[in-house]
Parts: C-alpha cells; sequence; structure tokens
C-alpha cells in the first residue's frame, strides 16, 4: 500500500512560520493532502519537544501517532562555519527513532548553541562535527543534506557550499545515504552528477504552513511501517519498497534561475555566464541559481537515462489549479470553497491529482479545472522560472487556452 511521506517540515516555533502549525493542524491537512507519514520537524525546540511528548503515542517501532497519522520525529539543524578560507552554510535534516534519542541529541547540541531560539536553531559547528554529536548520542539515527542546491543554505549551495559530499562530511560520507533535492530542483537535473549516483533521491515540502505540506513528498510501499523500515526503503532505494518522489516543477522553485530580485533580473545559466555573473543593472555579483550550479558540477549532459531510476510526479497544487481554471487568487474563499468540495468527494488531494480517472471526477468537477488537472498530469504547463527568492509562475492550460 502506498505510503506518502513528508519528512521535513516546521513547528510555529521556527522562524516566519504559521502559528497554526501545532499537532493538531498538521494532523488535519496530512489527512486533506493524503499524507501517511509526517515528519514531526524541530524536535530541538523545548516547547514543541514538550508537545509531542505530551501528544504523540507511540507505535513500537520508532513511529508515533496522532489523530491516526503517523509520525517520525525529525528536525532541521542550520549549521554556520569556517572552513578552507570560506564561510559555510549548511542545513541539516536529522531523524531519530526515539524521544530517548531524541533527548540525548538535544541535551549533547544545547551545550553548542541555544535551542530554545528557533525551531530550526543555528549552530556554528560544522557538518561533521553534527555527524559526530549525533552519532554519538544515537547509532541510528540519520542526518540527511537538505534541499542541496540553495544557493545560501546547503551543501552544494552556490553563495556558501561545497563542490562534492566529501568536502562537507568528510571521513563520514559514507554514512550519507540520501540526498533532499529541494524545490527549484528535481531528479533529472541531479542525474547529471554521476557522484549523486549511489545516492537516495528524497522530497519533502520544507513547510512553514499547513496547507503548504506535500508540496512535494517521498513514495514508499511498507505493509508495516516503521522507522527502521522507512530508512531501509530509502538506503536501498528497493524499487519494490522506494516508489520514488512527488515534485514541484523545479522552475517555480524560488532558486532556480540566476537573478537579482531588487534590480528585477532573471537569467538562465548561460546568459548569466555571458556576463561572468554579474548583474547588468547594479553591477553586482548574481544569485547564482540551482539550475546554474548543477550545470557547474555535472559531468553528463542528459540525466544518464539508461541508469534505471526511481519514478518522479512533478505536480502543481490542487488549489493552484482550480485558482487558474477560475480566474480568481488562490487564496479566495471561490477557491478555498471549491477546494473543499473536491476533497470532501474524492478523499485527499493526492489521489484527485495522482490517480483518479477523468472519467470519475466528470459531472462534479468543473470542466477547466478537470482540464487543468489532466493538463498537470502530462506535463503540459508553461513556467515563468523562479530566481532570487521569487517564486516562478506555473501556468495551466485550460480549456480553449492551448
Amino acid at each position: 500500500m502506498r505510503l506518502i511521506a513528508d519528512l521535513h517540515i516546521h513547528s510555529r516555533f521556527s522562524r516566519a512560520t504559521s502559528p497554526q502549525m501545532d499537532l493538531e493542524t498538521l494532523t488535519r491537512w496530512a489527512k486533506i493532502k493524503g499524507i501517511g507519514l509526517l515528519g514531526t520537524g524541530d524536535f530541538t525546540h523545548p516547547q514543541w519537544l514538550k508537545e509531542l511528548k505530551d501528544g504523540l503515542v507511540a507505535d513500537g517501532n520508532g513511529l508515533f501517532r496522532y489523530g491516526g497519522v503517523r509520525f517520525m520525529l525529525t528536525s532541521e539543524i542550520s549549521l554556520i562555519w569556517k572552513q578552507d578560507g570560506k564561510v559555510r552554510k549548511v542545513h541539516i535534516l536529522v531523524l531519530a527513532p526515539s524521544f530517548a534519542a531524541v533527548e540525548r541529541i538535544d541535551r549533547d547540541l544545547s551545550l553548542i548553541g541555544n535551542l530554545s531560539s528557533d525551531g530550526r536553531p543555528i549552530l556554528g559547528i560544522s557538518a561533521q562535527h553534527l555527524a559526530e554529536v549525533v552519532w554519538n548520542a544515537e547509532e541510528s539515527a540519520e542526518i540527511i543534506p537538505a534541499h542541496v542546491w540553495t544557493p545560501w543554505f546547503s551543501v552544494f549551495g552556490s553563495r556558501s557550499g561545497f563542490d562534492s559530499l566529501e568536502e562537507c562530511f568528510g571521513k563520514y560520507t559514507h554514512r550519507i545515504f540520501a540526498i533532499e533535492t529541494g524545490l527549484s530542483s528535481d531528479p533529472p537535473m541531479n542525474w547529471r552528477l554521476s557522484m549523486l549516483d549511489h545516492l537516495t533521491l528524497i522530497s519533502n515540502s520544507d513547510a512553514h504552513s499547513a496547507s503548504k505540506l506535500g508540496r512535494e513528498a517521498t513514495l514508499f510501499d511498507l505493509p508495516d511501517p516503521s522507522y527502521g523500515s522507512v530508512i531501509e526503503a530509502m538506503k536501498t532505494s528497493d524499487p519494490a519498497r522506494f516508489l520514488g518522489t512527488i515534485e514541484f516543477y523545479p522552475q517555480e522553485g524560488k532558486y532556480h534561475y540566476d537573478g537579482h530580485r531588487k534590480c528585477g533580473t532573471v537569467l538562465s545559466p548561460r546568459e548569466a555566464m555571458k556576463l561572468n555573473n554579474i548583474c547588468p543593472v547594479c553591477g553586482k555579483p548574481l544569485t547564482v541559481g540551482v539550475l546554474h550550479r548543477v550545470v557547474d558540477l555535472a559531468d553528463r549532459q542528459d540525466d544518464g537515462a539508461a541508469i534505471v531510476r526511481p519514478p518522479y510526479h512533478s505536480l502543481v497544487p490542487l488549489e493552484e489549479i482550480i485558482s487558474q481554471a477560475l480566474g480568481v487568487g488562490v487564496k479566495t474563499k471561490t477557491v478555498s470553497r471549491q477546494y473543499a468540495r473536491m476533497i470532501e468527494k474524492f478523499g485527499d488531494e493526492f489521489r484527485i491529482l495522482l490517480d483518479l480517472p477523468p472519467e470519475e471526477m466528470e459531472g462534479y468537477v468543473p470542466g477547466r479545472i478537470l482540464h487543468g488537472i489532466t493538463h498537470v498530469r502530462s506535463g503540459n504547463v508553461q513556467i515563468t522560472p523562479g530566481y532570487d527568492g521569487v517564486y516562478g509562475k506555473v501556468h495551466v492550460p485550460l480549456d480553449g487556452d492551448q
């Protein structure tokens, strides 16, 4: 049975996060989206950890439940340190099998930095040091580099990252079995780098509000889900258990192209290279985006199609499709009412976007919305790429709008 997992999210204790990011709201939206396994996020924060301990019920296998939704104990940590004469800024996702493990990890990390200041704490240690702390506290905990291409805070980021995992993780590199591709890249972009061939590519939402859950996610087939079985499926990428990912169209991500938000400058990698990565408006260095960074590090011209890869599904959120179909804003009551009607009728968003035959929705879903869903499934969309913190804009063709 398919299990949709979103392991990287945040609580209301993280900066710039909705105050409604609590267990009840997260669980409600997980059901609306069709997510069966949710990361808790922010287990390093003392108050959020208390709420998790008070609210979650242990399955006895390293996972927990609240309101019928499974949870895994997860947290993102921001690392800032200087290495080889350059300031490095890397975000890491930590997964843990028990509250006892979390308490040991938190105890040791609290000796390094203030865990109460932010749900995603900022620590002045290297990725290797973090690995030592985590694995000394709990051998079965795991670390996964988060949104690995984001310019400012990632292992391969153009502004603060590295050219290889080995430079970042040193002697612990062999224990890194997966990377999170992030919103601005998709699997084919990552497949252009042979150095990533042995890694499993996972996707998560990094949601700061509950309605954003599942904008990216990872798919499993696990008859009896447990912490160990989820980790093992990611480690082996066994096609019987690891079913691939759900993706943003990467152009919609806010760091896909190069550019300068203040100057309104947006450029493809080729255009930026011709300008030596200098903004033609202000003369300062551009924010080099994800696609450019992939091109810099890639050793293949294509995605290495001869290699068997897990599948992936590029989607546009249902509310965006409804918004475009009805010609009104995403946040309007018109969209929310239509969205709620469709969820009530058909069960959850991923079932609507991925599984339901169009004929089962005919007569209930307005034609333009149904037309939009089928176009998204086939990849027939036009996208203005995002850049320097500005999300891209997806245009979904509708009836009479080919």
